[in-house]
């Protein structure tokens, strides 16, 4: 394999600020949470070449991602920390998507680029679908009590998490000039990438919104643009942990009541989008229509979900069934022919 010259070869680590910076968060627009999980990888990469290749930051040029190395690398974090193939894999994209940036700016590494670019993806086990069924997600709806103003809050955040199907950052980021009060109640999600779209919430939703939005302090000294619609302590914004924290409380409530309370599985925000995915698809809703709530770029993503539920794919099975073997069919036993040739043949 050619590479370039080490000579001519620019150092990496301007290459992979301009990366970070005006790839990532300028043509891409890509969120904070996206780019830091990019820099952590690339962190990663730069601390193998320090600690195993002996290459510092500073000297690492573009010539030394080659092919060879990168595989190298990966391999590190499987058998020195026992990272899962999945972990390997999201940093075998970040390393992609750095091959194609830089191929782009300087055409001269294309060659090696296109080397990384074909290097495969472990495979990983299937994705865990688990999801609550609807009366488990009733009773955890049901769960805080909606006259105290802390259990107002998370009534409608718990119900807005699984109407929308929202992403938990997504919750995090919505402000109060993102609700429509109008009928119907929509809400404005910023999602990946500053997409945004807008969801309508069901009624009972939406009355406890109405509710919540009547009761609620606006916070001082901003604008509603910039008020967040679910508060914690002290008037701030609910974070990830926090939304994580207050769903694992009600769910421990309910668990301690009903031990049977949706056995083995972990219930997180993620479960509760999925739950709406999965009932939505259960209802024969299309999955164009469950694409475009989940914020999904790529219908193939959305069809993992149905790929994932048996009893849909039963129910369409048995929907598009037309027997098309005779009945009844005729018993073996009354051919005498094939008894006689039996007889003979063991004989």
């Amino acid at each position: 394999m050619s590479r370039p010259n080490p000579d001519r070869g620019d150092l990496a680590g301007r290459w992979l600020s301009r990366f970070l910076t005006d790839h990532l968060a300028g043509e891409r627009d890509l969120s904070p949470q996206t780019i830091a999980s990019y820099r952590d990888a690339i962190k990663l990469l730069l601390t193998w070449f320090r600690d195993v290749q002996a290459t510092p930051p500073e000297k690492l040029r573009l010539s030394d991602l080659d092919r060879a190395q990168v595989l190298a690398f990966l391999d590190w974090p499987q058998v020195e920390r026992g990272n899962a193939p999945a972990t390997r894999n999201q940093r075998l994209a970040v390393i992609k998507s750095l091959a194609r940036y830089v191929a782009i700016e300087r055409p001269e590494f294309l060659d090696q680029a296109t080397q990384i670019l074909a290097i495969k993806q472990t495979k990983t086990p299937a994705t865990d679908m688990g999801h609550l069924t609807g009366d488990e997600i009733k009773a955890l709806l049901a769960e805080p009590d909606p006259a105290t103003r802390r259990g107002l809050r998370d009534a409608i955040l718990l119900s807005t998490l699984y109407d929308t199907a929202a992403r938990v950052q997504e919750i995090c980021d919505l402000n109060t000039s993102d609700v429509r009060t109008a009928s119907p109640m929509l809400v404005t999600l910023h999602g990946k990438g500053s997409k945004t779209r807008r969801v309508p919430l069901m009624d009972p939703t939406a009355r406890l919104l109405e509710d919540y939005l009547a009761r609620r302090t606006p916070h001082h000294g901003v604008g509603k643009d910039a008020d967040p619609l679910f508060i914690g302590p002290e008037q701030t914004r609910l974070t990830r942990w926090g939304i994580t924290k207050i769903l694992a409380r009600h769910v421990h409530s309910l668990r301690r009541r009903d031990p049977g309370y949706a056995p083995g599985l972990n219930i997180t925000p993620h479960v509760i989008r999925r739950s709406r995915a999965m009932h939505l698809l259960q209802a024969g809703v299309n999955l164009i229509y469950i694409r475009d709530l989940l914020g999904h770029a790529d219908a193939s993503t959305t069809e993992i979900y149905a790929r994932a539920d048996a009893e849909t794919k039963r129910k369409a099975i048995e929907n598009a069934y037309q027997s098309l073997t005779p009945e009844p069919l005729p018993s073996w036993t009354a051919d005498r022919d094939l008894l006689e040739w039996l007889d003979r043949i063991c004989r």
